[in-house]
Parts: structure tokens; sequence; C-alpha cells
């Protein structure tokens, strides 16, 4: 297949001119290796690079990730250092990266053709994090608003939102939970994260409380530990996806009267507190699942009250006009 030049420019494909297909997909049994709550975010990622690479708006199946070489993805990484933040261009070059591994181990690619192709280094630099934290008055505001409904689905989304904020899990954790992932005698979750690994969790005591109040309605049933409520308070041991727990958590919100915020700010929220209060790196990587300790330490809001305390030490003589 003829590939096009990779001059870099905006609005010019980098890779292949023209669909191909491949009747092993590279892309499919690379998203089948990963942990559901992953999928999504990759199947995102590859679907950035597929449009860079050949300037179409292909299913990732179709793409001829076969034919990618270094100058190709060299060209990728120049140009999503551009466009997007260090972090989000990173995962997308991972995604990359997953998708030729598979495409070398089912003989669509030779290995030195791979290896040069994922010879690229990552996109360097930093951001300010975004988002925002919740407060405790505004958990409590929540928590209260879940109350006011009452009945299973009230109790429900207490549980949810306490998993979120008060045990720092991610939403596709939360719905992945099992009720036999709960040790009650231990106040421990055994959670499933990122690339299937397991980690223990343990609730504090209004984390637990929530949890307790929910199982009263859930009942000692096999299935998610966090199901589905129908009218009438029915509850079907049936999984939520992450998304309806999302949005869930978002109309309790609206009814609290609190700002918008993400589930990813519950997150972020869970490990700022905990290192406030003095919890050691290493503790609260262990607790919220990052591989790296670089991710927790984006947490940590000491450092920031550290620089506005700083500046508080010098004096800038400004004087306004009368």
């Amino acid at each position: 297949m003829k590939l096009r030049e990779t001059d870099g420019q905006p609005g010019t494909a980098l890779a292949p001119a023209s669909p191909s297909s491949v009747s092993r997909s590279p892309a499919t049994v690379y998203l089948a290796s990963l942990a559901p709550g992953s999928r999504r975010a990759m199947r995102q990622a590859l679907r950035v690079v597929a449009m860079e690479l050949t300037g179409y708006e292909l299913d990732i199946r179709e793409v001829p990730w076969h034919e990618v070489r270094y100058e190709h993805a060299q060209a990728l990484r120049s140009r999503l250092a551009e466009r997007y933040a260090p972090a989000s261009a990173n995962k997308i070059l991972a995604a990359l990266r997953g998708v030729l591994k598979e495409a070398w181990r089912l003989g669509l690619m030779d290995a030195e053709s791979y290896r040069r192709a994922v010879d690229i280094q990552p996109v360097r630099g930093e951001r300010v994090s975004v988002g925002r934290e919740v407060t405790v008055g505004e958990a409590a505001a929540i928590l209260e608003a879940c109350r006011h409904h009452g009945g299973a689905n009230g109790a429900r989304d207490a549980a949810a939102f306490a998993l979120l904020y008060g045990g720092g899990l991610r939403r596709a954790e939360v719905v992945s939970l099992e009720l036999g992932d709960f040790e009650p005698s231990e106040t421990r979750l055994i959670v499933r994260g990122k690339g299937r690994k397991e980690r223990s969790v343990y609730l504090d005591e209004g984390s637990e409380a929530a949890l307790v109040e929910w199982l009263r309605h859930r009942g000692d049933a096999p299935g998610p530990l966090i199901c589905r409520v129908y009218r009438g308070g029915r509850i079907v041991h049936r999984p939520l996806t992450d998304s309806s727990l999302y949005r869930a958590i978002d109309r309790r919100r609206k009814e609290a009267k609190v700002a918008p915020f993400t589930p990813h700010d519950l997150r972020r929220s869970f490990g700022g507190d905990l290192l406030d209060a003095g919890a050691d790196l290493a503790t609260v990587q262990r607790l919220m699942g990052h591989s790296s300790p670089q991710t927790t330490a984006g947490y940590d809001r000491r450092g920031e009250r550290s620089k506005r305390q700083a500046v508080k030490l010098r004096h800038t003589p400004f004087r306004p006009a009368s």
C-alpha cells in the first residue's frame, strides 16, 4: 500500500492513505487484553491515532497497523505533543505501542519494524492539575440529599458516593465490585483495578456506615455490590455501568445544590485529604492503586500551599493612584 508523506502538517495523514482490512485485528486483540475499565479510554485513544495516521474516521479494526513505521510514530508523537497535555499524549502513544506489539505477535509485522516503530520517547512536560477538590461540607450535603430521597435508591447512591469519596475508587472499580469483595469484619474491600491488579481498600466509619445501610436494602444475594434499583425500590442484582453511576451521583449533586465536579474529583479529594492529614505517599499510592508514586504525588496539595505562603514573605512596593 502506498503511504502518504509524513510532513507533519495539520490536516494531513501520517501513514496509510486508504483503509485496509486485515484478517486479524491487532486493535481487537489489544483491547481484549485490557481490564474492562481501561478499554473505553484506550479505544478512544486508538480512534485518535487512527484519524492522525490515515486521515479517515476509520473503525480501528480496519487500520493497517502493521504498516506503521518509525517515521509515522515519530510524526504522530510530534503532533500529539502540540495538541495534548503530556499525560494524554503519552496515554495515546501507549495505546499505539500496545497495538503494534499485538501486530508483531500476530505475525503481521516483523520484529525489526516493530522495535523501531515503538522506539519513540514519551512526551515531556507538566501541566497544572485540573479539576477541583470536593469539600467535607459538600460531601455532607450530597449524602444528606441521598438520605432525604430515602429508600433503596437513596441508600444505593449514598453507598456509591461513599466508595468514590471515602474509598478513592475509580468509577469502573465501583461498578465491578461483587458482594463478596466486602469484608465487614475488616471494613475492607478487595478492589480490582487497572491491569487486573488487586488491592485492599479500608473504609472509614462514615463510608462503612453508608455501605452497611445499603446492604440492609440489597440483601445477601450474590452479585454486584452496587446494583440496579428500579421504580418502587425494586432491586435487581445486575451491575450499573460507570456512566449510569456518574448520572446517579450527579443527580444527587444537583439536589444538594453543590457546584459541578467529576467522579475523578472525588478520587482527587481522597488522595489530597490523606496527604494533608500526614499519610505517607507510599501508603496513599497503594490505597489508590497507582503504579507510579509520581501519579500519586500529583494529588499532593501541600506544594501549592507552600508556594502561596512563600510569596507572602516578600512585598512589591506598589501604591494605587489616589
